[in-house]
């Protein structure tokens, strides 16, 4: 269930976070497997929002910067209305693709966290132990 709980984040905001660390607090005391998969699931979730921050903060300015660098400054507004003149695709730097790869390797990241998370489900409902990849250990 710690496991699965984190696709509560679909429905609750931070439900990835929450719901685990509920889960796991309350029954690590009673299994040493509970306690380990636990910190797994939270590590998990942990280590995916740095990745996910981490892009973001990539992608955002590189988007902001491109498109403020293509605009002059009587583009801004004119009559009232939002104007920008000199936006082209042309005009588009190759930073606009690492801003593109980022969201893409995002998108990635998200599918690949789904899909974790269910095969990781399984693995433990087993009594199989299941390390994710690509995990950092905040908890040990």
């Amino acid at each position: 269930m710690i496991h699965l709980s984190a696709l509560s984040q679909y429905v609750l905001p931070f439900g990835n976070f929450i719901l685990p660390i509920i889960i796991w607090s309350s029954n690590k005391d009673k299994s040493e497997f509970v306690d380990a998969q636990g910190k797994q699931a939270i590590n998990f979730q942990l280590s995916l929002f740095l990745y996910s921050l981490v892009l973001c903060l990539i992608a955002i300015p590189i988007f902001f910067v491109t498109v403020l660098k293509n605009m002059s400054a009587d583009s801004f507004f004119e009559n009232g209305d939002w104007i920008i003149k000199n936006l082209h695709l042309g005009n588009v730097s190759g930073m606009v693709v690492v801003c593109i790869m980022a969201v893409i390797l995002f998108c990635t990241l998200k599918v690949a966290e789904f899909f974790l998370i269910i095969y990781a489900s399984v693995k433990t409902s087993n009594g199989e132990d299941f390390k994710y990849p690509i995990t950092i250990s905040f908890l040990k």
